[in-house]
Order: C-alpha cells, then sequence, then structure tokens
C-alpha cells in the first residue's frame, strides 16, 4: 500500500471514532433526560432533589434549573402588613388563627376582610381581621383572625391561598389593596 492510502485510512478510522464517540455521548445524555424526574416547580424539586437553598424564598435546584418557592406577595407587602401567622406554605386546619400587624391605613373601623380559598378560587371561610390596639395611626397595628371551614377531603389539590384585605370603604379601585399568601390544607392528598 501506498503512504497516501495509509493516511486517508487513518483519517477516516478517526472521524469513525470521533463519530462514534459524540453519538455516544448525545444517546447518555438523552438517557439521562429520559430516565430524569420532570420537574416544574419548587415542591417538586424538593420532593425528587431534597436540597433546598436556606434563603428568603427557599430556593431549589435540579438538573441547572432554579426553583423558587412561592411566598405570594408577602415581600412586596412587607412595608403595610406583616403576617406572623400562618406563614406562606403553612400546613392549617380549622379553626385558623390569623395574627399579624398591618399599618393603621389597612383597617377600617378597626376591621378589615380576610379570605380563605381553596386551589380554584372558591371562598371556603371569611371574616375580619380585629386590630389589638389603636388603628388610628400610620404606625404597625397588632390584629387577630379566627378563621372555621371545613374542606372536602376528595379534594382535587391541598392548595389554597388566604387573602387580607385593605379595607376600602370608598370602594375606589385605586385604594383596593392586598397581601395573598399561598397554604396548604391539612390530612388532603394531591390528586
Amino acid at each position: 500500500m501506498n503512504k497516501q492510502i495509509k493516511v486517508i485510512i487513518s483519517i477516516v478510522v478517526v472521524i469513525i471514532v470521533l463519530i462514534m464517540g459524540v453519538l455516544s455521548v448525545y444517546l447518555y445524555k438523552e438517557k439521562i433526560k429520559k430516565d430524569s424526574p420532570i420537574v416544574n416547580d419548587f415542591q417538586e424539586c424538593v420532593d425528587v432533589a431534597g436540597l433546598v437553598e436556606e434563603s428568603y424564598p427557599r430556593q431549589c435546584n435540579f438538573n441547572g434549573h432554579n426553583f423558587t418557592e412561592d411566598i405570594g406577595n408577602e415581600q412586596e407587602k412587607s412595608d403595610l402588613i406583616i403576617l406572623e401567622n400562618p406563614r406562606p406554605n403553612q400546613i392549617i386546619q380549622s379553626p385558623l388563627l390569623i395574627k399579624g400587624r398591618a399599618r393603621g391605613m389597612w383597617f377600617f373601623e378597626a376591621n378589615f376582610p380576610v379570605i380563605l380559598v381553596n386551589w380554584d378560587g372558591l371562598i371556603i371561610a371569611e371574616g375580619f381581621a380585629t386590630a389589638k390596639g389603636d388603628w388610628m395611626t400610620e404606625e404597625f397595628v397588632p390584629f387577630e383572625a379566627n378563621l372555621y371551614f371545613t374542606i372536602d377531603k376528595d379534594i382535587y389539590s391541598n392548595r389554597g391561598a388566604l387573602i387580607l384585605k385593605k379595607d376600602n370603604p370608598s370602594g375606589l379601585p385605586e385604594h383596593n389593596d392586598a397581601l395573598e399568601i399561598p397554604i396548604i390544607f391539612e390530612d388532603i392528598k394531591n390528586k
């Protein structure tokens, strides 16, 4: 054989080996993707990976994707209302004791509405939080409320939301405001 044919055969062999190597890596990555669970949100990430960064809100990383825990709009409203109980994503049961502090402007006649909804937005309880001090101030005022509710044990999801609405006796939409946090109902299994 002449020297040129040996070089060509060597180049073809190297190319074939490279193609087989690249194809092997590609197929291996596809197998890992196929065998790897699908993660779409924070809770699924926690269930699969179990690794949570202790930040607020908490974060979970899985396969290079970062998922942040839903805490509602708590951080955006912290200069107006602070909820001490329940906390976002807390498991709750009836009766639900609601405690916190809100600026005096959140109240009207020492009250503001609180609403508990299920995963579908259906109202399952509502009532009023009451100021535990002088509400005619711009400072934070402690409040409390109790909600009594029953939840269908066969409901689709154990998720819901607690909504604390700024009382708005004027009815003008520019004065509407609310704190909304996600909650989890006790003894309900997701379907």
